[in-house]
């Protein structure tokens, strides 16, 4: 065991966040995205089945520093038109809370991206997590940062 490590951090997931380097992205996908097809060369797919993204984006941001040379670390995939005004995303509320949490930018480091665009950039990821998240529209890339501590 290690002190100051979120518990909700696993062996595998501290390890992959550990080989990232700068400027490399991580996708957490909610239960519908396609994590293992997405993954397919990337270094992991990780499972998180049954955990919701929030408490594990908490989790993550603990140890995890965002890009600071880039505008919006943190991206989030759009909704297709005709779901514009008909599915609400109040979880994208929860990812903006628990970013303010954990960088000074708050919800500007917030971004989204069309649909497949997402799905595009998903593919050049170094790692995907595959949770058990019910919320539609729930993934989000992660860019990191620099450690500076």
């Amino acid at each position: 065991m290690l002190k100051g490590i979120p518990k909700l951090l696993s062996p595998e997931l501290l390890k992959v966040l550990c080989e990232m380097g700068h400027g490399d992205r991580i996708v957490i996908g909610d239960g519908n995205f396609p994590s293992e097809s997405v993954g397919r060369n990337a270094a992991a797919v990780i499972r998180y089945d049954g955990q919701s993204i929030p408490s594990l984006l908490d989790a993550i941001l603990t140890v995890f520093p965002l890009d600071t040379y880039t505008d919006k670390p943190v991206l989030l995939m759009e909704l297709m038109d005709r779901d514009k005004g008909i599915v609400d995303t109040p979880i994208w509320d929860e990812y903006r809370d628990v970013v303010a949490a954990h960088d000074a930018r708050g919800a500007d480091a917030v971004g989204t991206v069309e649909r497949f665009a997402f799905y595009d950039e998903a593919k050049k990821c170094y790692a995907v997590i595959a949770t058990g998240e019910t919320a539609i529209y729930a993934n989000v890339i992660l860019q990191k940062g620099v450690v500076t501590d």
